[in-house]
């Protein structure tokens, strides 16, 4: 394929031409590209054919076989007004094919409302030299067409409507220049299409309401220029369509509305541009579309409102540039963001969805998951490993962060305990500071399963002390005070510890010689509780008023157990309280 030539001349001579099949051919094109100081760069050699001998062929329903010319100005539209057809008939060409063929035209080149045999077309290592080229509403039937390697100069190219049949479509290798390539409302039948390697350029692509109903659909390695990418509406009812690598150039990228079917979708390494990319209301029937070390360039993402119910949205190790990215409203069964930079505002106020996958990820702004005017559903999340410099906006309760977490399976005791740790700092920088006492004791009681069963795996022997460990910490830590972010809870605890001194005093007396001294004679049960209560209150507040004494050791021993955790107590509900007011 000769490119990148500034301009080219042709010179038509007398010599006879003979092509490599066998085709003679009465006078020679002669063409010399040129660069932009007029210096050859390329020359070529082939056959010269006037378009009215093709017309005459057309006439005849011949064989219109144009391999190894050169032709000007063919244009079914002048072929129509010559022979008095109405514009929009359908011109039937029978065996046709242009392998390595010169169009040259001052306007267009002009296919428009063509319709070819059941043949193989064959357009390969054609060159449209000069002028748009025109294939709006043309009908290739069963055959399959092949334009790889094709050489589209002035890149104002129309596919519009057209019906390729359900042969093979191949655009491999092709080349187009800056212009509108447009492919919009053009149906593609069961034969692969493929656009690899294909070379877009500047200039609007066009593929709204395009219909895709092949097996495999591949852009894989393509590459567009400056200008917007329009897939709108476009319908992907194929078992494959990849984007792989494929560079979409600066410019709106627009997959809105895009209906990818059941496909199996990969844009993996694909590289977005700056600007806008959408694929707001994409819908998805299921299986996966990933978009894994994808780089997504500068500009604003959208998914919102996609519908993935049954899908895996995969977008793991991507780089998302500098822009927003929005996921708001959107119905995902999956999502996963794994190792991603997260540095500006991420929407994920998700409709539903049953798992998203933040492990691994640097957030650098806001991740927003608090519910506003709707409400999410949202089974699980996984924070694992997350470097949140930014901070995540949500809500212990409307968020249900216990489910989100434990409905996790498979993340370790340890890296729930760290999840807790990461929401517990996120909610004491957001001013949530309930949410951060309820986060922080999930992040404790995770830590302490996770020492047992850690230290029990190492040793397995150490279960005999390692759960009575375990149990007295949950006892003192835990349950009697939240580990200190629960004032209320210390206080209720202290009343507890009281009673149940005042128990012991009460009733040992009946068993053993053990008393509190003095006591009433004839006391009843209840008046011996109640000495027993006062006893326990200025021995667990370490009071002393000396007025009534313990008599015997096991009174005296219970008596310094009851001062001592009067003071533990005491000192854990201080902690407590000034935890609450200071902050």
């Amino acid at each position: 394929m000769i490119r990148n030539y500034f301009n080219y001349k042709v010179k038509i001579t007398d010599k006879p031409f003979l092509t490599e099949s066998g085709k003679k051919y009465d006078n020679t094109a002669a063409i010399s590209f040129l660069d932009e100081n007029k210096k050859e760069i390329a020359y070529v050699e082939c056959g010269f054919i006037d378009k009215e001998e093709v017309y005459a062929l057309i006439d005849q329903q011949q064989p219109v076989n144009l391999d190894y010319c050169y032709i000007e100005n063919f244009s079914l539209a002048d072929y129509r007004e010559s022979r008095n057809i109405e514009k929009k008939s359908y011109i039937k060409l029978y065996q046709f094919s242009a392998f390595k063929t010169f169009f040259d035209s001052r306007v267009a080149t002009d296919f428009s409302f063509a319709e070819f045999d059941d043949e193989y077309e064959n357009f390969e290592n054609a060159h449209f030299l000069n002028g748009a080229t025109i294939f709006q509403a043309v009908k290739f039937n069963q055959g399959g067409v092949n334009f790889s390697y094709t050489y589209f100069n002035d890149g104002n190219v129309d596919f519009s409507n057209v019906d390729f049949g359900n042969g093979e479509v191949n655009f491999k290798n092709s080349w187009f220049g800056s212009g509108h390539k447009n492919f919009q409302d053009a149906s593609f039948g069961e034969g692969n299409i493929l656009f690899m390697n294909t070379e877009f350029n500047d200039g609007d692509v066009t593929f709204v309401n395009t219909v895709f109903q092949s097996n495999r659909v591949s852009f894989k390695v393509a590459r567009f220029g400056e200008g917007k990418i329009g897939f709108h509406f476009a319908r992907f009812h194929c078992k494959e369509l990849i984007f792989e690598r494929t560079e979409f150039g600066n410019g709106k990228v627009d997959f809105r509305t895009t209906e990818f079917a059941d496909a199996k979708v990969s844009f993996n390494r694909a590289v977005f541009g700056n600007g806008e990319k959408s694929f707001e209301a994409a819908q998805h029937k299921g299986g996966k579309i990933t978009f894994r070390k994808s780089i997504w360039g500068d500009g604003n993402i959208s998914f919102e409102q996609t519908e993935l119910d049954n899908s895996l949205l995969i977008l793991d190790n991507a780089d998302f540039g500098k822009g927003n990215l929005s996921f708001n409203n959107a119905h995902i069964k999956e999502l996963s963001l794994k190792s991603c930079h997260l540095d500006y505002y991420v929407d994920l106020r998700i409709s539903q969805c049953n798992y998203i996958d933040l492990s691994d990820t640097v957030a650098r702004d806001i991740i927003d998951i608090m519910p506003y005017d709707f409400s999410l559903d949202i089974d699980t999340i996984n924070f694992s490993g997350m470097r949140l410099i930014g901070r995540v906006y949500l809500d212990w309760r409307e968020n249900n962060v216990l489910k989100l977490i434990y409905n996790q399976k498979d993340t370790s005791l340890r890296e729930k305990a760290e999840q807790f740790r990461i929401l517990k700092e996120n909610f004491n920088s957001a001013g949530q500071y309930d949410d951060e006492d309820k986060a922080y004791i999930q992040f404790k009681r995770n830590e302490a399963k996770a020492v047992l069963h850690e230290s029990i795996k190492k040793h397995n022997y150490s279960f005999f002390w390692q759960y009575p460990v375990y149990a007295f910490k949950m006892l003192i830590f835990d349950r009697m005070g939240l580990y200190a972010t629960s004032p209320v809870r210390v206080i209720f605890s202290n009343i507890i510890m009281i009673f149940i001194f005042s128990t012991l005093f009460t009733l040992i007396p009946y068993v053993s010689d053990n008393h509190l001294s003095p006591l009433a004679e004839n006391s009843t049960f209840f008046e011996n509780f109640g000495t027993a209560a006062y006893f326990s209150a200025i021995s667990y507040f370490t009071v002393g008023y000396g007025d009534i004494l313990p008599q015997g050791t096991l009174f005296r021993l219970i008596a310094g157990c009851a001062g001592f955790t009067g003071v533990f107590m005491m000192s854990y509900f201080t902690v407590a309280f000034v935890r609450k007011i200071l902050r």
